[in-house]
């Protein structure tokens, strides 16, 4: 990526968390989907300036940030039913490998870990902007990535059965990230 191809080669980048998210969305009842954000998360990327494939990303989200809009519902998956906040206070993410797909798209698959579980599981990034100046002098680039998990494999399997059939939580959780890095 041309874009990205500077005198350094490689150079470091830390997450904005004012201007980034944690998303994810899981099926409610198996009719609508709920969707939370984790509102801290850290980070950095060691972006490798002549081949991307060689860069690496670790990041950090506090549970206890946690916010579906619901302070029960949240309260709930912080409890030991869920993430368990007091015995595991971070969930993270360790990049092991940075495939190029194409022009712009790349997959990121590393070492997730929630809940004291570790898992290899791959985001698909659909861009990675050009860095670009901020009004203050800070160079920033930006990206957005997508991956979509079971939650039990994690150890996350509470759940309720529907009087109707069917369960009160689904499986599968989308996780969506958009992160803002600015240059170390």
């Amino acid at each position: 990526m041309s874009t990205l191809t500077s005198p350094q080669v490689t150079t470091t980048w830390n997450i904005d968390p004012v201007h980034s998210t944690a998303q994810f969305k899981v099926k409610h009842m198996m009719i609508s989907n709920v969707k939370g954000e984790f509102t801290t998360i850290t980070g950095t990327l060691k972006l490798d300036g002549e081949d991307i494939t060689r860069s690496q990303v670790e990041a950090a989200i506090d549970p206890t940030s946690i916010n579906t809009r619901d302070a029960q519902r949240d309260g709930h998956l912080k409890s030991a039913d869920f993430l368990d906040v007091e015995n595991f206070p971070s969930l993270t993410f360790k990049s092991t490998k940075v495939s190029q797909k194409a022009e712009g798209e790349l997959s990121v698959t590393g070492d997730l870990t929630i809940r004291g579980v570790t898992r290899s599981t791959a985001f698909e990034v659909e861009e990675l902007s050009a860095p670009a100046k901020d009004p203050w002098g800070n160079t920033r680039l930006g990206l957005s990535a997508t991956t979509r998990i079971n939650r039990k494999n994690f150890g996350l399997v509470w759940n309720a059965a529907l009087e109707t059939g069917g369960i009160l939580v689904g499986d599968d959780v989308t996780i969506t990230l958009d992160v803002e890095f600015i240059q170390a």
